[in-house]
């Protein structure tokens, strides 16, 4: 028998309906309880579809006001003590407060979601907390679902062991008796489910694709072990994904009734798996055959042979096919992409088509091929039109090795940018964004309808670069930027703008809490036509005797917050990228640009989730970014910047970026990392991010010199810079000012300082 199960369903609507609710009610223009009776209608529109679409075995508690590791955290009490002592399940203020900050209390860590453009909220132990079951969530999302709809759902948990392998606050040594203390909140909670007639609930377990799985399997079968034991009559399906599992041969001796895999990422380990120690006939396999992180249409021919090859080894006691993660990566549906290319759309699976895929398939499988080949026969239609759209080019074959190296080494070229710059100690910049007014926004919007001419849109665009280029003079920052009014989205924007990307109308994704992104689709070759950021750059320049940066996004972070062919090779991809954008880079220098900052915050995301494939990864990722820049002149000085991440595993990488100056995510992590950098200088400029601007609170001048002052302990004062933590694009005018007027009045109160000791 084969079934139709869903991991997760995108939570924010088809019109971002959640992101809108959710805005609203922090700027306290709808009440709480509209704001629970407008949320509480989307999660059950999601269901009813879900439902429609074919999906036999629906999932709840995928549904989340923020973050769904964040709703983990606050439900086993796992909430830090500046928060207060919490004893009871806590109110919406304290739980957005813990994840955007409030007043003077610090918002927790934020992180990438393993290796996808999601984030999460870092759960944060305290020794002297016991966790308790608060509130108990995934049973109320079951109950409103069986209550409203009659329907009897999955619940998702996040599994114990992933969801203290994410956290922080303990040491190592400490995780055994970290994870039993939490244990018996765990069992309470699936406990509260099974009573309440739950039959099968979903325990994601993404960490045990990772290779510090192996070190930990036998605490791993002693709390699956113990959870059985407790609830015996509970089906448990163990859900991995995102990569091929370790342990497996352990991993199907645990007593859950069903183990998930995803055979799309993890198809070749967990195949070759599969043929040497088969698979348990009493347990159910779910097998992930569709790719829920990419966009394009399922091979339906190679998703049919794949299952008929599992059939043919092992015979577990039902089947279930499915997505082979949660949908939350992908956009919710195409049906209203009227303006992309008719050959790209037909190429196309969102979250819903990729729900109607699944069907198609256990028709294959119930029936046979052939009462599919339609089916299977306009996707092959649909990649071979696909394909003539792309040109050929031997660019990349005649790179030679000086392409990818700048000619004269950091120490040497740094002293000749310091003299042409003329920076003081400690030098100030910020990341590039300011904030996107509502003018600026309807503007674009006007222009985009055709409703606005291009020369006013460029107008207002020229209005607002000039009055921030005033108030970065006020502030006296000393390297300015233009402020990326022209952009919606770092990486959109360049999109637009190079051959062999197209753009979707309504293609949203959650990236954190209510900031949604809308990935552009690479379909072919890249390639350069025309300047694109040379007008604005220039434009601003001219306007002050300061350095002005110019502002690109790197090409790593381009195709890793892109949908990109999956039968392309992503090395290939990120090369013609950086091709472009050295063009570019030639073209800003040529303007007189003389700091050009090439972002790259998504390079700690792509890296593989096995570490022991992590080399060949870094090492075409650090060739691209240096084919990208190393062309500049020796007194071009290259910034970059990276946010979201930890990056002290991956910093012998970072260091062979060559970039001159790079500034790094650090308010919310600074103890790891100045810890890391205190045993491992960094050897080129950095500046370690002295706020967060991921929260609204403004800190104080005090606070900002202490993060300065606690940076400069592991960092070399005579190339360290001074700098917000990430660009400043979501936030409020006046919240910026009066921020960046503190880090600048932090900075020269510092500077002072050292300059008294030098003298």
């Amino acid at each position: 028998m084969v079934n139709i199960s869903n991991l997760g369903y995108p939570r924010i609507g088809e019109n971002r309906e959640w992101k809108k609710t959710l805005e609203s009610f922090w700027k306290g223009n709808i009440t709480e309880n509209q704001f629970e009776s407008e949320m509480k209608s989307i999660r059950l529109q999601s269901i009813e579809k879900q439902l429609r679409l074919g999906i036999e075995i629906i999932p709840v508690n995928d549904f989340t006001y923020y973050d769904h590791v964040l709703d983990f955290a606050t439900m086993f009490g796992w909430i830090p003590t500046r928060f207060g002592d919490l004893s009871e399940k806590p109110s919406l203020h304290t739980y957005f407060a813990l994840a955007r900050g409030d007043k003077d209390l610090v918002a927790c860590e934020m992180t990438k979601w393993f290796n996808t453009n999601y984030h999460y909220i870092v759960p944060e132990y305290q020794y002297d907390r016991k966790s308790k079951l608060l509130y108990n969530k995934p049973l109320a999302s079951f109950l409103e679902v069986k209550n409203e709809l009659g329907i009897i759902t999955k619940p998702v948990i996040l599994g114990i062991y992933t969801f203290t392998q994410l956290s922080k606050g303990y040491k190592k040594e400490d995780k055994y008796a970290v994870v039993k203390e939490l244990l018996p909140v765990y069992i309470q909670m699936l406990k509260e489910l099974e009573d309440a007639g739950v039959e099968w609930v979903q325990i994601d377990e993404p960490a045990f694709v990772l290779e510090e799985t192996n070190e930990d399997f036998q605490l791993i079968k002693e709390i699956y072990s113990e959870i059985c034991e407790a609830l015996p009559s509970l089906s448990i399906m163990l859900q991995t994904y995102f990569e091929g599992v370790e342990q497996y041969h352990d991993l199907i001796t645990i007593p859950v009734k069903g183990i998930g895999l995803d055979f799309v990422h993890g198809r070749e380990e967990n195949v070759n798996a599969l043929k040497k120690y088969g698979f348990p006939e009493d347990k159910v396999l779910a097998c992930g055959i569709v790719n829920g992180r990419n966009i394009w249409k399922n091979n339906l021919e190679e998703s049919i042979q794949l299952i008929e090859t599992l059939q043919s080894l092992i015979q577990p006691k039902d089947w279930w096919i499915q997505p082979s993660c949660s949908l939350l990566h992908v956009p919710v549906t195409k049906k209203k992409e009227d303006s992309l290319e008719p050959t790209v759309l037909a190429a196309l699976a969102f979250a819903d088509e990729k729900i109607e895929e699944l069907v198609v398939l256990r028709k294959a499988l119930e029936f046979g091929s052939d009462a599919v080949k339609q089916e299977i026969e306009k996707v092959k239609q649909s990649f071979e039109h696909l394909n003539k759209l792309n040109t050929k080019s031997n660019e990349i074959r005649s790179l030679s090795e000086e392409d990818f190296n700048r000619a004269i080494p950091f120490k040497e070229r740094y002293q000749f940018q310091k003299e042409a710059l003329n920076l003081p100690l400690l030098p100030t910049t910020t990341i590039g964004s300011f904030p996107q007014t509502k003018e600026i926004k309807i503007a674009r919007q006007q222009w985009r309808k055709g409703e606005l001419p291009e020369s006013d849109y460029r107008h207002q665009i020229k209005l607002k670069i000039k009055e921030w280029i005033e108030v970065q003079e006020s502030l006296d920052i000393d390297v300015l930027v233009h402020g990326e009014y022209e952009r919606t989205d770092m990486v959109e924007y360049f999109g637009e703008k190079l051959k062999g990307f197209a753009f979707t109308k309504n293609a949203w994704v959650q990236s954190y809490g209510s900031r949604c992104v809308k990935p552009p689709v690479i379909h072919s070759r890249v390639e350069f036509m025309k300047p694109m950021t040379v007008d604005e750059t220039s434009y601003a320049q001219s306007l002050t005797k300061k350095p002005v940066k110019g502002m690109l996004t790197g090409p790593v972070t381009i195709l890793n917050w892109s949908f990109v062919r999956e039968d392309h090779a992503k090395e290939d991809i990120a090369n013609e990228i950086a091709l472009a954008l050295r063009k570019e880079i030639k073209a800003l220098e040529e303007s007189g640009i003389s700091i050009i900052q090439v972002d790259e915050p998504a390079i700690r995301e792509g890296l593989p989730l096995k570490k022991r494939n992590w080399e060949a990864y870094l090492n075409w990722v650090t060739r691209a970014f240096r084919l990208t820049t190393a062309g500049v002149q020796k007194m071009t000085q290259i910034h970059t910047h990276m946010c979201y991440s930890s990056f002290s595993d991956i910093m012998d990488a970072v260091i062979e970026l060559d970039a001159d100056v790079i500034s790094i995510e650090h308010a919310r992590s600074h103890e790891e990392f100045s810890s890391y950098l205190a045993e491992n200088p960094y050897p080129l400029g950095i500046g370690l991010g002295v706020y967060d601007i991921h929260s609204p609170r403004v800190p104080s001048v005090q606070e900002m010199e202490q993060n300065i002052v606690g940076s400069l302990k592991v960092c070399d004062i005579q190339q360290f810079w001074i700098n917000p933590d990430c660009g400043l694009k979501t936030r409020d005018e006046k919240e910026v000012i009066q921020a960046l007027s503190n880090m600048v009045i932090s900075a020269k109160k510092v500077r002072e300082h050292y300059y008294s000791i030098l003298s």
